[in-house]
């Protein structure tokens, strides 16, 4: 039986600007929000718009998300016909091949988009925390009568030359494409985001395949050749909650936006729009008698003894007595031991910061500079951690690092 829309999410991205935080784990695979990973978004808002069948095109450091994804029964995407797929570069009667591009990645997996002869193909990016209704997508597509369509989200114009840019007429259709231009003629930025008709995906990506001098990549490749050939391509509008956290302060500000749902556009709490998520399978948190806990999130397994304010921490995270955890993301299994301060940070999964240790630091001025902890890391008691510093290695006792 034919699917009318087939999801292919590409998480195969490195993350490179997320340094310690991606050295063992990609991109998609980063916690976000207390209990989540950042691919939860994109395969929550599948399910809650109806498409079960994704194709997950990994790559870089895949072991934690193909484990983390599993058979897709946390999305209900544990489907006999469809459901969740985990597509890593494999070898092929022709040998084998790394995926060279976004668009080679999809090129080489025609044959399981075939297996269920879809009408359309969504393209989504597993490195973004948004909120979208892929539903109301697919209408806008077939309503303009579109072969192509992106999302795209208007963006401030002194912003607009750091996004692939869409112009578009009063109709919505696309009349030029700008990739990060320098003089900008519009400030709709795309998101990533695409819904093809499969027929016309197919074409180009066998042409785009057979051009030695091709990169391979939607945004350089095929977006232009199908605007070359004058096909009916058109923008469709975003206004919700969209980030790409690909980057160290981007990621601890969407973990902050988390904690004011009410002015930040993302609402984690939401009945009508659940995210959904593997479970940590721990016990409740707990609060101790004399610990203070401010505007922050508590996930599962936690144990707080010290102080918490305007913070997430994520499953079983120690704070032990006289600490203080303040404006900052700490991962799952962490240990603050007692009297360390950490401030305006991110402290990655299974990090320990030593007793009467500080990490990080209110930011003075211009300085907003987001100190980083990477997994597994030991801070020594009575270490100090400036607040621009990326820690991968253990630091030793006392010791400074700026």
């Amino acid at each position: 039986m034919a699917k009318e829309l087939v999801a292919m999410l590409l998480a195969g991205g490195q993350g490179s600007r997320l340094y310690a935080l991606t050295q063992k784990l990609a991109k998609p695979a980063v916690p976000f929000g207390g209990k989540y990973r950042i691919i939860d978004f994109p395969l929550s808002n599948c399910v809650n718009s109806g498409i079960d069948t994704v194709g997950i095109l990994t790559q870089y450091q895949p072991f934690v998300l193909n484990e983390y994804i599993g058979n897709g029964q946390p999305w209900d995407l544990d489907r006999l016909y469809g459901g969740v797929h985990v597509l890593p570069p494999y070898q092929k009667a022709s040998g084998s091949d790394w995926y060279k591009g976004t668009a080679n990645a999809i090129y080489q997996n025609i044959a399981f988009i075939e297996r269920y002869d879809p009408q359309y193909v969504i393209i989504l990016s597993g490195d973004q925390i948004c909120k979208q209704d892929y539903s109301d997508f697919l209408r806008f597509h077939k309503e303009k009568g579109a072969e192509f369509s992106v999302a795209v989200m208007e963006v401030p114009w002194d912003e607009a030359s750091r996004f692939g840019l869409m112009v578009a007429d009063e109709n919505d259709k696309i009349t030029e494409f700008q990739e990060k231009p320098e003089h900008p003629k519009s400030n709709l930025a795309s998101m990533g985001i695409y819904i093809f008709n499969w027929d016309v995906l197919k074409k180009y990506l066998e042409e785009d395949e057979a051009d030695p001098q091709s990169e391979n990549d939607f945004g350089n490749n095929i977006i232009p050749n199908l605007l070359r050939d004058g096909r009916q391509m058109y923008a469709y509008h975003f206004s919700g909650y969209w980030k790409d956290v690909g980057t160290i302060s981007s990621l601890w500000e969407a973990n902050m936006e988390v904690l004011d749902p009410e002015h930040s556009g993302i609402n984690l709490f939401d009945d009508d729009w659940k995210i959904y998520s593997r479970n940590s399978g721990m016990t409740g948190h707990k609060i101790a008698a004399g610990a203070i806990v401010e505007n922050s999130m508590i996930t599962d397994g936690c144990r707080i003894q010290g102080t918490v304010k305007h913070s997430v921490l994520y499953s079983g995270v120690k704070v032990e007595d006289g600490a203080v955890v303040e404006d900052a993301v700490v991962m799952g299994g962490c240990v603050i031991k007692s009297g360390a301060v950490v401030r305006h940070c991110i402290i990655a999964e299974k990090a320990v910061i030593g007793e009467n240790a500080v990490v990080g630091a209110a930011p003075e001025g211009a300085e907003k500079g987001v100190a980083t902890i990477g997994p597994g890391v030991y801070i020594g008691d009575g270490a100090k951690v400036g607040p621009n510093a990326m820690v991968r290695e253990n630091v030793e006792g006392g010791e400074e690092v700026c």
